[in-house]
């Protein structure tokens, strides 16, 4: 069989060249050229005319289109099929990223477990590992206790590389499920360059899609990140596969919060959320009061904000401390699962609106539990945390804080207020500080004294109260 040619195709004109070259010689774009295997267009499209259009497809109605049935396969993780919508699709490629021992390679491995106990006799799934040899891949099997049963009878290992050998194995198999672990670690004879290059990913990905398209197998791909947070390899990788999941957390901690920021098939919107114990991934049965932790209700400089992922409503603790200056160099601002440019505009508002100046000081921002935040709704707790830290106040014990902050000062309602003040009272609060205009139904208030604000000074007046003095001690 005659090998497959390439070329080195600048991505800014199109232009193709034999060999690499730093600079294209058509566009005079720098680092443009990416190696790209030569396809032969199909032997029905040769030697067509310019009538030949009219032999192709008709245009079919909008409304005259059949709607094909998604049967979806669960994978036995219960937050996983939430993010995915329901269970993988047959024959749509999903990729799962994260950054090095996140344990993207626990949750693929498991989920491949899952559809190997539900999948029918004689089907199997096939994990293709490209990083651990196959005796470490069983080890990690043992510690999650996958290695016997159902799973370790219907998980075939196989340790390769080579693209087309991992399809034509698929081919033969006809697996419920195909993992490869990772795409970064495939390549492609036709191809010269290393593994983990530009080329390599997605000529590797494209030929993965064609098999998953072709065959209706759904095939998982795991993917590194790079120093930036961002998916390694080129960005036609994330256009190519129906779904992107991220899987983010503190490497050191032990919650894991699964996203979807691309799902064909499905919601963005929903976020998973997950715990690592000794014998891997387990699901958080309240994930709603995981965020909380072992808080200190009377702390100044810490707030609880009702947000919302998705369909599901999460209370996470907001902390800040604010601090005098240096005096070396402007003050820090340091966030950690806060938008920068978000704290940036509530200093402004507070120091402006509110009276409560923080141009002189060091500002230390995060949500607690490795969770990232970008509803606004996390504005009014964000600046009453703030506020709390610098006046030395603490927020009133019991209170859960929800509106957006305008330039102006005021505040704005935010969107599912029932449910998260239902979850705020489920959880024990007393207490809710709202914007005006937000009108929640009488049980969704339920056991909860809803205060509406209309400006943020206001809000702040409500919600922060001052210490007792401590008693004196006698010796």
């Amino acid at each position: 069989m005659a090998r497959a040619q390439s070329r080195y195709v600048c991505q800014a004109c199109g232009e193709a060249f034999l060999r690499w070259e730093g600079q294209c010689r058509g566009c005079g774009a720098w680092n443009t050229l990416v190696e790209t295997v030569l396809r032969e267009p199909p032997r029905g499209a040769r030697g067509r005319g310019a009538g030949a259009a009219s032999a192709g497809s008709p245009a079919v109605a909008l409304a005259a289109l059949d709607e094909p049935a998604l049967e979806r396969r669960p994978t036995g993780i219960g937050e996983l099929d939430r993010v995915l919508g329901g269970g993988l699709v047959p024959g749509s490629l999903v990729l799962v990223g994260g950054e090095p021992g996140i344990g993207k390679s626990t949750l693929v491995l498991e989920a491949a477990a899952g559809v190997a106990a539900q999948a029918d006799a004689g089907s199997g799934v096939l994990y293709a590992s490209g990083e651990e040899s196959a005796g470490q891949l069983r080890l990690r099997a043992r510690r999650l206790g996958l290695a016997k049963g159902r799973s370790g009878e219907r998980v075939l290992v196989l340790a390769e590389t080579d693209a087309e050998r991992i399809v034509e194995r698929g081919v033969t198999m006809e697996p419920a499920l195909l993992v490869v672990d990772s795409i970064q670690t495939v390549t492609l004879e036709a191809l010269e360059g290393p593994a983990g290059s530009v080329g390599q990913v997605r000529e590797s990905a494209a030929r993965l899609l064609d098999f998953a398209k072709s065959s209706g197998v759904p095939v998982i791909l795991v993917g590194h990140v790079t120093k930036e947070g961002s998916l390694a390899g080129p960005k036609t990788l994330e256009h190519l596969v129906d779904a992107v999941l991220t899987l983010e957390g503190e490497r050191f901690g032990s919650l894991r919060l699964l996203r979807a920021t691309k799902n064909r098939y499905g919601s963005t919107e929903e976020v998973g959320v997950l715990e690592m114990a000794g014998d891997g991934l387990r699901e958080v049965p309240d994930p709603a009061r995981a965020f909380l932790g072992q808080r200190a209700e009377a702390a100044p400089g810490t707030a609880v904000a009702a947000t919302l992922e998705g369909s599901r409503p999460l209370l996470v603790e907001v902390q800040a401390l604010v601090a005098p200056a240096g005096g070396f160099g402007p003050p820090r601002r340091t966030v950690s699962g806060i938008d920068p440019n978000r704290l940036a505009l509530l200093l402004a508002v507070l120091g402006r609106r509110a009276g409560v100046s923080l141009a002189g000081h060091d500002v230390y921002a995060s949500v607690a539990g490795g969770l990232s935040v970008a509803e606004p709704a996390l504005d009014l707790p964000l600046a009453a945390a703030l506020a709390s830290s610098f006046r030395d106040q603490p927020v009133a014990p019991g209170t859960v804080l929800a509106a957006e902050v305008g330039l102006l000062g005021e505040l704005r309602p935010v969107g599912g207020l029932e449910r998260r003040l239902r979850e705020a009272a489920r959880l024990g609060f007393q207490k809710a500080i709202v914007a005006v205009g937000s009108s929640p139904a009488p049980d969704a208030a339920a056991g909860l004294r809803v205060t509406a604000a209309p400006t943020l000074r206001d809000a702040l007046a409500s919600a922060l109260v001052t210490p007792e003095p401590a008693g004196r001690s006698h010796r």
